[in-house]
């Protein structure tokens, strides 16, 4: 890997966030991304720990993930809808490690567009704002899995640790909501390894990667708006799952804008409740 790739990834970690959009960086114009992979897409070692890219080669069609569709469906996991075909699914979820002032914002345009979308959430965003939990599961929105504390978890070996970090946030979510959390799980960072996607499987959960993203996350460098409509727009597909920051004042202000404009091109926004076994 280059130099100039190594400086890049270290300071997504740290942020803290964002090490998947980095990670399938271009190497000599292969376009292919730099994980450890056989020729069929699978993980060559239960152990190896991975993070979660894509590479997208031509606008408005799917882009190529650094594991397949069907390998990832074995174990429940999934970063397309490979069946989306004429009806043009997509499906719209956002990220949240805090709450930054943008989400009661965007919950109204969901609910004025009536899109499903699904947060993934973190343990101090229940703690700190069952309000808006609650809203959340009211208005028909799935609340996932976004682990306690937003550790690496392909770096914790340990199958009791790994599930601590889930059961935690399911505890948190009752005590916030009153009801049982879907089993819905997206890996903090796209950090994951074979060995996480058999656990989380094994407790029962789907996990969600996402074949649509852009660099949203950086609180004092938001994108420029209509630079963001523009690259969401070149990149959108039909069975894309679509991850957005709901900390993002950018995607605050240009979501309506984006909802609109993908309905006119005839997408159809449905619930990842699709997916969940």
């Amino acid at each position: 890997m280059s130099r100039k790739v190594l400086i890049r990834t270290a300071a997504a970690a740290a942020a803290g966030i964002g090490m998947w959009i980095l990670v399938f960086a271009v190497i000599g114009g292969s376009g292919r991304p730099m994980l450890p992979q056989q020729g069929d897409g699978q993980i060559t070692e239960t152990s190896a720990e991975c993070n979660w890219g894509l590479s997208f080669q031509q606008e408005k069609a799917p882009p190529i993930g650094n594991a397949e569709a069907e390998y990832l469906k074995q174990y429940n996991a999934y970063y397309i809808d490979k069946n989306a075909g004429k009806e043009k699914n997509i499906y719209l979820t956002f990220d949240a490690g805090y709450e930054n002032g943008y989400t009661e914002a965007i919950l109204d345009v969901l609910k004025e567009e009536k899109v499903p979308a699904a947060f993934f959430l973190v343990g101090n965003y229940i703690e700190e704002n069952p309000e808006l939990v609650k809203r959340m599961v009211k208005e028909g929105h799935t609340v996932g899995n976004h682990t306690m504390h937003h550790p690496d978890m392909a770096a914790i070996s340990e199958k009791s640790r790994f599930e601590k970090e889930l059961k935690d946030l399911e505890e948190s979510y009752k005590a916030a909501t009153g009801e049982e959390m879907k089993k819905a799980y997206r890996p903090p960072q796209g950090k994951y390894s074979e060995e996480n996607l058999k656990q989380a499987k094994e407790l029962g959960y789907t996990t969600f990667f996402w074949s649509l993203a852009y660099v949203d996350w950086y609180e004092n460098n938001q994108p420029d708006e209509q630079e963001a409509i523009n690259l969401l727009n070149k990149r959108i597909h039909p069975g894309a799952i679509v991850l957005l920051h709901s900390t993002s004042k950018t995607n605050s202000r240009i979501l309506k804008e984006l909802i609109q404009g993908w309905k006119n091109e005839g997408y159809t926004f449905s619930s990842i409740d699709n997916f969940i076994t």
